[in-house]
């Protein structure tokens, strides 16, 4: 699937590249891995979603070459992507996707959180404590789940790229108090029933791919049927109807049909 993926090449520059993470697990039971965005962040304040945010110039630097697992299976956007996804979880989350260069796990608490939030807030850079750390990213850990492209309707356009990964056992996850301000194991179908209820925010892109999640009932159900779709870019467009406008989804992007009352997402 990935061989087949769109290239990042003509987007335009309003449109900005982004990464998303889906870490599962199957103890106790399958979950994914949410955390709640902080009141104060200007998108999806206040919101459960899931680790991810823009991508970075550091995230592609060529001298991540040494200090990464995979780095001949991608093409360049690609490694960029995988990157900054591994480093948007490390920085919200505390989880560290690699090895130590003996090929031993990581375990415990990978970093810091001094140290997540110097690399959050740009003062040291991501690779440096991949470095100083002595492991490498694993970018073959990270299997393609989605792409969304938010539509020209909101003010911040991102082309977004959801990627599903068997969480490592080994590691404790901890928000970093900044970005988000919780995180949690939940099961995917409880996120949907907290969001039916208004008892948690879960903006729509989140919610539909949680709800394509809630299909499988296992991690490695949830990477095999990744494997098995089309990738389909998901760009939701504006479309009239008997009770107003609504926003709908390509048919084929494996969401069914799908159309949602403009006012419920904006």
């Amino acid at each position: 699937m990935d061989a087949g993926a769109p290239k990042l090449a003509g987007m335009t520059q309003d449109i900005k590249p982004a990464a998303t993470i889906l870490l599962l697990r199957d103890d106790p039971t399958f979950e994914v891995l949410m955390v709640k965005r902080h009141h104060q962040i200007d998108f999806a304040s206040g919101a459960l979603v899931f680790p991810g945010g823009k991508s970075h110039a550091g995230d592609h630097d060529p001298a991540w070459e040494g200090h990464v697992l995979g780095w001949d299976d991608f093409d360049a956007d690609q490694r960029g992507l995988r990157i900054a996804a591994i480093r948007e979880v490390f920085e919200e989350a505390g989880i560290l996707l690699g090895e130590r260069l003996d090929g031993s796990p990581i375990g415990g608490e990978a970093c810091p959180m001094e140290v997540r939030r110097a690399v959050d807030v740009g003062t040291t850079a991501f690779l440096d404590v991949v470095k100083d750390l002595g492991v490498r990213l694993d970018l073959n850990a990270l299997t393609i789940f989605a792409r969304w492209i938010t539509p020209p309707l909101t003010p911040k356009r991102f082309d977004t790229w959801f990627y599903a990964v068997n969480a490592p056992a080994d590691q404790v996850a901890a928000c970093d108090g900044h970005e988000t301000v919780d995180a949690e194991w939940i099961e995917p179908q409880e996120v949907l029933r907290l969001a039916a209820a208004g008892e948690r925010k879960v903006i729509f892109p989140t919610r539909m791919n949680v709800q394509l999640l809630a299909e499988a009932d296992s991690a490695a159900d949830c990477i095999a049927r990744a494997n098995g779709r089309t990738l389909v870019t998901v760009e939701p467009q504006i479309r009239d109807s008997a009770d107003g406008k609504v926003l709908v989804l390509p048919p084929d992007a494996g969401y069914g049909v799908v159309a949602e009352p403009l006012s419920s997402v904006m």
